[in-house]
């Protein structure tokens, strides 16, 4: 019998909890880790449509990037929405897993995907997990390099491709040439001072402060962003994946109500 507590092992494996920054909120957040797991549903949020689709579906687990909750709860009520997807939650009696920043730190997390799917070579961490491993896998970010330099414009198109995206935001000149560069998903942009250290070229970053972006503009580091939700939810896709691989007798499905709330308009 497959349970909580075998899932949050095997997720344990995948991206270590110490690899959390001290900020965050990781590991199993709701449910009892002795119950039984037929069905789980990977998702990058807990938002109304996204627990309504697990409560619909019968799943007995949520593996989701974003914890919930991600801070103290002092009080337990439908006065708040964090408090009313719990309630709801804990009455289905579906569990919570959530990996976030160690995910993204880790040596086959988001980044490394991310930087992966880029066709980046010779990658590394922006910010290794051990200061005093120069060889680390793990830590915050990616940097790499490509064979030959190609511009930021065709790096834009790559990032659009391997995200499924229509489009992005660009800081710095499309016919600009890059070689070296740097990935972090999600809100980032602390790691632009990372990148300008590596001789960063170019950085991609979900989103990111407009200060920041004048900060990659005045260094010449070209910078591309393609949205929080879309530098994310595709890892979330490939969790539901290696799950249902990992556990053939569990029904594993990425969140098909997701969405993400941002529009181009």
């Amino acid at each position: 019998m497959t349970t909580i507590a075998t899932i949050a092992a095997f997720l344990e494996e995948v991206a270590p909890c110490r690899l959390a920054e001290d900020w965050d909120n990781v590991g199993l957040l709701v449910g009892r880790s002795e119950n039984a797991v037929r069905k789980v549903m990977t998702c990058l949020t807990v938002t109304p449509a996204s627990a309504a689709e697990a409560i619909e579906a019968g799943a007995d687990l949520i593996v989701t990037h974003h914890p919930i909750p991600f801070s103290a709860v002092k009080r337990l009520t439908d006065a708040t929405t964090t408090g009313r997807l719990l309630l709801d939650l804990v009455g289905a009696g579906i569990a919570v897993f959530s990996a976030h920043t160690a995910f993204d730190s880790a040596s086959e997390g988001i980044n490394q995907r991310l930087a992966e799917g880029l066709e980046l070579t010779d990658i590394g961490p922006l910010v290794p997990h051990s200061q005093e491993d120069e060889d680390a896998v793990e830590g915050a970010g990616r940097w790499g390099r490509f064979e030959k330099p190609i511009t930021l414009g065709q790096l834009a198109e790559r990032a659009k491709r391997f995200l499924t995206i229509d489009s992005l935001q660009m800081v710095g000149e499309p016919e600009r040439n890059v070689q070296t560069v740097a990935v972090a998903c999600g809100a980032a942009g602390e790691f632009l001072e990372a990148a300008c250290q590596r001789g960063c070229d170019a950085m991609l970053v979900g989103e990111t402060r407009f200060h920041t972006c004048l900060e990659a503009e005045a260094s010449g580091v070209g910078l591309l962003l393609p949205g929080h939700f879309a530098s994310e939810r595709f890892a979330l896709e490939c969790l539901a994946e290696v799950l249902g691989r990992q556990f053939p007798g569990v029904d594993v499905w990425a969140s098909r109500q997701e969405r993400d709330p941002l529009r181009w308009v």
